[in-house]
């Protein structure tokens, strides 16, 4: 006759099926690919670019003929486990929030300048920036004031990407270094830094490859 099973075995061999099941999810791998960003988030913002050119001559057939944008082919992402995948993915929908804003910062900046550099003396320059400065606010101060925090500190440093200047060297070159002092100072109470620099290479290299999928309509 079967002796009945002790509580302390079936402890025992309920832990080690939880541990067994602990293992087996450490062990999943999620792999980035091109149906998991869609899945991830959701459907491009942009398109892929195209451009009719006409038609062409191809072995004796008129064919037509169409130019693509820049298309990117990256090493597949291996995460280690599926929150390391969710960290990614929140920062790939954070820049779909973000970089369409700083795109229009990046225009409004070109724009700006090539004005001022149209104007003949320091008072008319002084005068426009004071002007756009008020625009500026009114515009985009409510949008800004709905980013989370990480979105907000996600802007600063695209605003570098696509400006080619940090938000305090932008604003010290054309505000002067007290309000950028000032504007730092109070980004730095919420543990953030105009003065931060984009990194591709190394510290943003993953947000530089969401970007590069996102500009072409691949993400």
């Amino acid at each position: 006759m079967t002796s009945p099973t002790t509580p302390s075995l079936r402890l025992t061999a309920a832990v080690l099926i939880l541990m067994a099941s602990l293992l087996t999810a450490a062990a999943q791998q999620v792999k980035a690919d091109a149906a998991t960003d869609r899945e991830m988030t959701g459907e491009p913002i942009f398109s892929h670019p195209m451009q009719y050119t006409g038609m062409v001559n191809y072995e004796g057939e008129m064919i037509p003929s169409f130019v693509y944008g820049d298309f990117y082919v990256f090493d597949k992402l291996v995460f280690k486990s599926p929150a390391q995948a969710r960290k990614y993915y929140k920062i790939a929908n954070n820049i779909k929030k973000v970089y369409p804003l700083a795109c229009e910062i990046q225009a409004t900046v070109n724009r700006t300048i090539a004005h001022m550099d149209s104007l003949p003396t320091k008072k008319e320059k002084d005068a426009y920036l004071k002007q756009q400065e008020k625009e500026l606010k009114a515009e985009y101060y409510p949008r800004l004031k709905k980013l989370t925090f990480a979105q907000g500190k996600l802007l600063i440093k695209l605003i570098d990407r696509q400006c080619d200047m940090t938000g305090y060297e932008l604003i010290k070159k054309y505000m002067g270094g007290f309000k950028a002092g000032f504007y730092n100072a109070f980004a730095s109470l919420f543990g953030a830094s105009l003065k931060k620099e984009y990194d591709p290479e190394v510290d943003d290299r993953l947000t530089e490859r969401a970007i590069l999928l996102i500009e072409s309509g691949q993400m």
